[in-house]
């Protein structure tokens, strides 16, 4: 994994479908609203659209939103480094979320996203099988709020499915508009 570093430790982040990069499309499916063009592979966290790309979604990376102390030391006491040798599955999950949800009060999400959905609570039930990069890309004027990578070995892949199951079916995920589910296996050669 690479990561572009900008001002203030900010990194510029891409993810470019087209034909070439380190993953091989195995399948993309729209969860809710529409989906993406499907793709041979995919080069994930170059620093900016490459040419030729038939979709590239970017942003920048972020500080921590909606995370507590707490909850912060929870996750770095668990780590689940990206780029493990055995991680041989991914996936990119794009999400936007409804207007409703970016008209609540922050304190108002924040409870909706873990104390009522449990959200990092589920999360860390899967941690460290599978791993986890967060970008948050709604102020940068793209068509998803959140780009989320997972990566995995193939053991993991039910577990992730799993996990999914779990968040999708939270108070929260009645905010989603738009979910694309792309999965990805990592490209030998």
């Amino acid at each position: 994994m690479t990561l572009v570093e900008g001002a203030a430790g900010v990194h510029r982040i891409s993810f470019n479908a087209g034909d070439r990069g380190g993953w091989r499309m195995a399948e993309i499916r729209p969860v809710t609203g529409p989906g993406l063009a499907p793709f041979a592979r995919l080069e994930a966290f170059a620093p900016s659209e490459l040419p030729g790309a038939i979709w590239c979604l970017s942003s920048v990376s972020s500080h921590q939103r909606y995370t507590t102390r707490d909850e912060a030391g929870m996750m770095a006491a668990r780590p689940a480094p990206l780029g493990r040798p055995d991680s041989r599955r991914a996936a990119l999950i794009p999400i936007r979320k409804s207007p409703a949800w970016w008209t609540l009060a922050q304190d108002e999400r924040r409870a909706i996203f873990q104390e009522s959905s449990g959200h990092i609570t589920i999360g860390m039930d899967y941690v460290p099988g599978v791993a986890r990069f967060l970008i948050h890309c709604r102020d940068t004027g793209g068509p998803f709020d959140f780009l989320t990578w997972f990566e995995f070995d193939e053991s993991a892949e039910a577990a992730f499915d799993e996990m999914l199951t779990r968040l999708r079916a939270t108070e929260e995920w009645r905010y989603v508009e738009r979910e694309v589910d792309v999965r990805l296996v990592r490209a030998e050669g």
